[in-house]
């Protein structure tokens, strides 16, 4: 993926999420109906968000560039930059990048500790690989490098880069990932080192698109024993000239197929629409999902097209009608 370093106040309740099934009869259909993304304020310019809620009820959000930022907020309204999560860059970042940041950071908390999936990539190639580090903390300067989850270069018909773990009912370890060339891809892990699991060299095919036209990001969710993939699709980084958009699959097994909701399979295009650029927000994309209290929250970055293209985290809570994911 070609990255780059670098409305109306409300509040998210429990009471709007009790109020979801009348808004839920409202669900835009049209780009120009999408809700605004929820108040936010502080330390929001991010590409790439990842966020999660501790024991302690902090929200911790990390996102591209440098040695990855991360941010916290008490009320996930207002965002304060903590630092990055490396002081010292891993030396194996230089086979791959000319630069000392990585991208697409993926944050969890699993057997008692952050974990924490990113890339670092030769910008404008699949000279990729994507790393691991964990914390007890969860802090900046308090991550250790675990080395290299997976690799790509010129030989490879995917991009080793926005990685994305999902824990499956079964304890089983998943890692989603990809950008443009073949599409997204999917993996099996080790829960005991977060590493490829011994012996199985299995990649599947997710999602794809037709050569020129791009999809990355993949994140998945599981519910009520459906999966739900989503991704970005298009082209990001561009300020107001961004075309990013998200969409979203489903299928009853995590490997696939995912198809969207007319039934065509995400790996020949398919996708149902979730989020458009609309008023002041361009190119949404680089989502997450968190399940938080009041409901699933997508977060996502988005060009201010009334702020001089200026990069700024969106968040907002998605409903769920038929089966199927809306914002609002």
């Amino acid at each position: 993926m070609n990255r780059i370093a670098h409305r109306r106040r409300r509040r998210f309740s429990v009471p709007l999420a009790a109020a979801a099934a009348a808004v839920l009869a409202l669900v835009p259909q049209t780009a120009l109906a999408y809700p605004a993304p929820g108040h936010v304020t502080g330390d929001i310019a991010v590409h790439d968000p990842s966020m999660i809620r501790d024991a302690t009820g902090r929200y911790l959000l990390a996102s591209t560039g440098h040695g990855l930022q991360l941010r916290t907020s008490t009320d996930r309204i207002a965002f304060a930059g903590s630092g990055d999560a490396f002081t010292t860059r891993p030396s194996w970042w230089s086979r791959y990048s000319t630069v000392p940041e990585a991208w697409a950071p993926d944050l969890s908390y699993r057997n008692g500790r952050y974990v924490m999936y990113y890339a670092v990539s030769r910008f404008g190639s699949n000279t990729s690989a994507i790393g691991l580090a964990t914390s007890t903390t969860g802090q900046p300067g308090s991550w250790t490098d675990r080395g290299i989850v997976l690799s790509s270069g010129s030989g490879s018909d995917f991009n080793a880069i926005d990685p994305n773990l999902f824990v499956d009912d079964d304890g089983s370890w998943w890692l989603s990932f990809g950008s443009w060339w073949s599409g997204i891809k999917l993996i099996r892990l080790d829960p005991a080192t977060g590493l490829r699991r011994p012996g199985d060299t299995a990649v599947h095919s997710l999602a794809a698109r037709p050569a020129g036209q791009g999809i990355e990001a993949p994140f998945i969710v599981k519910r009520e024993g459906v999966y739900y993939l989503f991704a970005s699709y298009d082209r990001c980084c561009a300020g107001t000239a961004s075309t990013y958009r998200i969409k979203v699959g489903r299928a009853t097994g995590i490997t696939g197929p995912y198809r969207d909701r007319a039934g065509v399979p995400m790996t020949a295009d398919g996708g149902t629409l979730v989020l458009d650029s609309h008023d002041r927000v361009i190119g949404p994309g680089g989502q997450s999902v968190l399940k938080d209290a009041d409901g699933h929250l997508l977060v996502y970055h988005y060009y201010d097209g009334q702020d001089g293209g200026r990069a700024k985290l969106g968040v907002n809570l998605l409903g769920w009608s038929g089966g199927w994911p809306s914002v609002y």
